[in-house]
């Protein structure tokens, strides 16, 4: 489990393909406090630490985690943002976040608003998920306050503290990123979807 605040953007620097796997190996700050069958979250997906040197370490995604998020585009140098699980008696800072994406997004505008920025992204809504306005999502990993909920696209302003710490200073339009939406609004759109579907 996660608060969706971010703990840093870390660099890729190497990516190995076996088979139908994908090493993503990660150079960051806190190595050294890292352990073997470790749960972080990179752009939101948590995965399994699987090796650590002294300054990397590596996580393996297979093809369904490729499939559904935005880790099969990584590069080297790209950042990834990065959160530990979640220590039980910490503040609650962002919201629940499972470390499981439900889905992709593309950013479709950014925009300046005087210091801070605004990032559209738009959605396939045939999946089932929705947003409200001032509720939680999760992009990337960075949980954040919905604005301008639409049917199929939202809002989110970004202030430069978060653009700074978090790989939304690489984010422009068309740009692919993970979405995790509140775990309360998805009880709720199933439980409602069943009701629905037994009229």
């Amino acid at each position: 489990m996660f608060s969706g605040i971010v703990e840093e953007a870390a660099r890729v620097v190497a990516l190995k393909k076996e088979k139908e796997n994908l090493h993503i190996t990660m150079e960051c700050s806190f190595v050294n406090e890292l352990k073997i069958d470790q749960s972080i979250a990179h752009n939101g997906v948590c995965l399994t630490v699987v090796d650590i040197t002294d300054k990397t370490y590596t996580v393996t995604a297979i093809q369904e985690t490729l499939d559904k998020t935005n880790l099969g585009f990584l590069e080297i140098g790209s950042k990834v943002n990065l959160e530990r699980s979640m220590k039980m008696d910490s503040f609650l800072d962002g919201h629940l976040v499972q470390g499981h994406v439900d889905q992709t997004a593309v950013c479709k505008k950014v925009e300046e608003a005087d210091g801070s920025w605004y990032f559209t992204f738009e959605y396939d809504s045939t999946k089932g998920n929705i947003t409200v306005e001032k509720g939680s999502i999760s992009v990337n990993g960075v949980s954040l306050t919905v604005v301008n909920s639409k049917d199929n696209s939202f809002q989110v302003a970004i202030i430069p503290f978060t653009y700074e710490v978090t790989n939304f200073n690489q984010i422009k339009e068309g740009t692919v990123v993970n979405l995790e939406f509140d775990i309360i609004g998805k009880y709720i759109q199933k439980i409602i979807s069943q009701q629905l579907g037994n009229k």
